[in-house]
C-alpha cells in the first residue's frame, strides 16, 4: 500500500490528509483509477495487473471517505478535484498517459480533467455533472443504509457475476466506508464538466446512469462511446475480457 500527501481544500481552510493508493507496475507512464461510490482501490484489483502488463504504472486511488483514506465531514467536489490533483503530482509531475474513472470516480475525472490533463481520459458509466444541495442528512442516513447492506453475502447473492474475491473487497470497501464524507460531497455545490472530444465513455447497454440520448450527444461532440451489452454498472466485473477491450491502448 503506497500513502501519499494531498491538500484537500475547502472555503478558506486547507487540511492535510494522506491518500492511500495501491500501485502495479512500474516506469514513466502513468495511469490512474478512480473507484466508484462504496468502492476502493481494491476494485480495480484485476485491472490494475492488466495495465500494468500494457507497460503502466498504475496508480489507483482510496478517494477521500473510501478505504483507508481519511474523512471529511466539510468536503466539496473541488476539495476532493484537489486531492487527486495533488496526489497525482506525488507520483509523477508529468500528466498521467491515461485516467479512468468509475461512477463517482468519473464524475470526478471529468472535474479534474482541465487540471490534471491526462493524455487520454476514460469514463466508465458516469454522468459529467453533479446536482449537488442535497440534504446532508437524508443523504448521510441512506449512504449509511446502503453501506450496511452490502455484505460479503448480499453483494454474492445480487451479483452473481462477482467472484469471492470480488465479493469480499467489495464488501470490505464497503465497512471503511464514511457515509458523513460522502454526504458532504452531495450536499455542497454541484457543476458539469463536458468531456473533451476523445475522450472515452464506457458504459453497458443499457445504462441506467448514461441514457442512449446522453451517449449520442457525447459522440456528437467527439466523445469515442463504447458500448457493452448486457453489462452491469461495475462493467469489469461482469464483462471482464469486454472492459479490457475498450481500453485505450496496447502493451508498450
Amino acid at each position: 500500500m503506497v500513502v501519499s500527501t494531498a491538500r484537500i481544500g475547502f472555503r478558506a481552510r486547507v487540511i492535510i490528509v494522506k491518500l492511500h493508493a495501491r500501485e502495479w507496475g512500474h516506469g514513466e507512464r502513468l495511469a490512474i483509477l478512480l473507484h466508484g461510490m462504496m468502492g476502493s482501490s481494491g476494485s480495480w484489483h484485476r485491472v490494475g495487473p492488466v495495465l500494468a502488463a500494457r507497460g503502466y504504472r498504475v496508480i489507483a486511488f482510496d478517494l477521500p471517505g473510501h478505504g483507508r483514506s481519511p474523512r471529511d465531514a466539510h468536503l466539496s467536489i473541488d476539495g476532493v478535484v484537489a486531492a487527486v490533483i495533488e496526489t497525482a503530482h506525488h507520483y509523477s509531475a508529468k500528466a498521467p498517459m491515461l485516467a479512468v474513472g468509475h461512477s463517482y470516480g468519473g464524475t470526478v475525472l471529468a472535474a479534474a480533467r482541465n487540471q490534471l490533463q491526462p493524455e487520454t481520459t476514460v469514463v466508465v458509466d458516469a454522468p459529467t455533472s453533479a446536482r449537488g444541495g442535497r440534504d446532508r442528512d437524508e443523504a448521510a442516513a441512506r449512504y449509511a443504509r446502503e453501506a450496511r447492506e452490502r455484505s460479503f453475502d448480499w453483494l454474492r447473492a445480487t451479483r452473481p457475476y462477482y467472484s469471492e474475491e470480488d465479493a469480499r473487497i467489495e464488501a470490505e470497501a464497503a465497512k471503511l466506508f464514511d457515509p458523513a464524507t460522502a454526504a458532504a460531497v452531495s450536499s455542497a455545490a454541484g457543476g458539469s464538466w463536458p468531456l473533451p472530444p476523445g475522450s472515452v465513455l464506457i458504459r453497458p447497454e443499457p445504462s441506467l446512469y448514461v441514457s442512449d440520448e446522453t451517449a449520442a450527444r457525447l459522440e456528437a461532440s467527439g466523445v469515442i462511446v463504447r458500448g457493452i451489452a448486457g453489462a452491469a454498472h461495475t462493467v469489469w466485473y461482469s464483462h471482464f475480457d469486454e472492459f479490457i477491450t475498450a481500453l485505450p491502448g496496447r502493451s508498450s
